[in-house]
């Protein structure tokens, strides 16, 4: 028995704003966790980068910590990587980052992408790798800095994603897995390799040449080497899997493996997603495809750009910083479903939306408010909109039977509720923390060969689950209010590209110093509040996410810490 507590399964976490590693026992429960803030640097021409040396050191000292709290009797049998995914990060001949990662947020590409969309580009992407493009894509950055920076492009040797980048610096090994191969050159159809067709499409033929070898997410990554063991304390030689994109990782932790499983996560971002047999099964157009490494099975899902960072920045914004989430979420519940006709449009990045519609220009507003509007319906609002974004998601994918959701926007009851009865299907929301860490240490302890394969791992870390039960009555309200939330959005649609093009005539003429300040500000507020996703009504500290959840420097967190963005 102290044999099997003592040994230890370690899932990183490489979030946007925050990254984190957890120590899991044999049964399940966490044993150790630790958080470090990463910052995004934000640019007046939607710039959105990373010290990719900053992340590292963070990682580290999380690993350190780690390492420490669980003392040296530990017996550390694998650690787990995962990590936003899209993005640009980019290594010179030296195994040295060329520049700052260009992270998914990055928005200066926008108008790169309506080209690509009227040239034929974006088509050729989405045939390849069944994928819509935005302007996070590391394709579209990639020609986006081939012609701004074109000495800084010119020095690459390797392009990697954030988890890849943390596993190069753990053991010295270049590779990447299926899932994020998808969001690049991988000929998702067949899975079978980059396209090379694609990259002559692009005019990228060079980019071949920087794109590492795919092997499975649940594969030997490497091993800890020993500078980086003398970097995070972690023993020599402790192998390292391979890991996935933080969206699909989450599935992994669920046991979610099969044609038909589906999950949602509610985070920095949203994500809807059911695994396919093959891409040709897929239900939408618009909606991404990650090719999973297992045979043609795909992994179907939308990804709103932007989820519990509304909650987080309407918190902010009407000044409500020192209550806690739960009186919060108290005053939302004193108005009835639908607001009282306050329609909130949750598309609040940059960058615009690309789920389950793709609009680089897209922005989040009200209708529907008057002089009588209240804060608590203007916070209820917001709790719906972004519910409603994601049932939009689940329309679309033909997602049924029940709802199984993660991340720290759905530890709110509230939000739980609101999704059951808007779509009149039950949720069952996993109730262990650290979500995406677990998923990472689900494949961790198949590549180093503690379990035969994922639906075996996945049962050795179970947790437990919360049903909500969807009322017909409220489901009867919300999809009327739903309907007026679609039409709404169609409505002022189509001023989206003047209200962006005022944005940035705003930001080039400094006219509206003090107006555009505010808005960077709460954008920025928005993207780097805290991510621990702790329920409103949750006694728990601490909560995982994906992208990470962060903490105190101490590694915990006291509840009026807690904030709603998780995995």
């Amino acid at each position: 028995m102290e044999e099997k507590q003592n040994r230890y399964v370690i899932g990183v976490d490489g979030g946007t704003t925050a990254v984190k590693a957890v120590a899991f026992d044999m049964t399940g429960g966490v044993a150790a966790v630790h958080s470090e803030r990463v910052p995004v640097e934000y640019g007046e021409h939607g710039q959105a980068e990373q010290d990719m040396e900053s992340i590292w050191q963070a990682v580290a000292e999380c690993l350190r910590q780690i390492v420490a709290e669980l003392g040296d009797e530990a017996q550390i049998l694998a650690v787990g990587l995962t990590g936003q995914g899209d993005g640009l990060w980019l290594l010179d001949g030296d195994g040295r980052p060329v520049r700052k990662a260009a992270i998914w947020l990055d928005g200066r590409a926008a108008e790169r992408v309506e080209e690509w969309n009227r040239s034929g580009k974006a088509q050729a992407v989405l045939d390849t790798t069944q994928t819509t493009t935005f302007p996070g894509l590391a394709p579209v950055l990639l020609e986006e800095l081939r012609e701004a920076e074109p000495d800084a492009i010119a020095r690459a040797a390797t392009l990697l994603y954030c988890k890849d980048w943390l596993r190069y610096r753990l053991t010295g090994e270049l590779s990447t897995d299926f899932t994020e191969a998808s969001r690049n050159f991988l000929d998702v159809r067949t899975a079978s390799g980059y396209s090379e067709e694609l990259a002559r499409a692009l005019g990228m033929e060079e980019a071949i040449g920087l794109l590492p070898p795919v092997r499975p997410a649940d594969g030997f990554g490497g091993r800890v080497s020993a500078s980086a063991a003398a970097a995070t304390g972690l023993p020599a030689g402790t192998p390292v899997g391979v890991g996935m994109i933080d969206v699909a990782v989450t599935g992994n932790g669920l046991g979610a493996i099969n044609n038909g499983d589906g999950w949602l996560i509610l985070g920095t971002t949203g994500f809807v997603g059911v695994l396919r047999a093959a891409a040709a099964a897929r239900t939408s157009e618009n909606s991404m495809v990650l090719a999973t490494g297992r045979g043609t099975q795909v992994l179907e899902f939308f990804a709103p750009m932007t989820g519990t960072p509304n909650l987080e920045w309407i918190r902010s914004t009407l000044g409500l910083e020192e209550l806690t989430w739960a009186e919060i979420e108290s005053m939302a519940r004193s108005v009835a479903p639908g607001s009282q006709g306050v329609i909130y449009l949750p598309y609040a990045s940059p960058g615009g939306e690309r789920a389950p519609f793709q609009d680089t220009a897209a922005s989040a507003s009200w209708m529907g408010m008057s002089i009588t509007t209240t804060p608590a319906e203007i916070l209820r609002s917001v709790y719906e909109g972004v519910a409603f974004s994601l049932l939009e998601c689940i329309d679309v994918l033909q997602v049924t039977g029940e709802l199984v959701v993660s991340g720290g926007g759905f530890r709110s009851d509230l939000m739980c509720e609101i999704l059951a009865d808007a779509s009149g299907q039950s949720v069952l929301r996993q109730d262990a923390p650290e979500a995406g860490a677990r998923g990472a240490a689900v494949l961790a302890l198949v590549s180093a060969g503690v379990a035969p394969d994922v639906k075996t791992a996945a049962g050795m870390l179970a947790t437990s689950l919360s049903r909500f039960e969807p009322d017909s009555t409220r489901r009867q309200r919300y999809r009327a209010v739903h309907d007026v939330y679609l039409q709404a959005r169609q409505a002022i649609r189509p001023v989206w590209p003047q209200m962006r093009a005022l944005r940035a005539d705003g930001a080039a003429s400094g006219d509206d110093a003090t107006g555009n300040t505010t808005a960077t500000a709460g954008a920025t507020e928005a993207e780097t509040a805290p991510e621990t996703g702790a329920s409103p009504d949750a006694t728990s500290v601490t909560e995982t996410s994906l992208p990470a959840a962060d903490a105190a420097p101490t590694g915990r967190q006291s509840p009026s810490d807690k904030g709603l963005e998780g995995e």
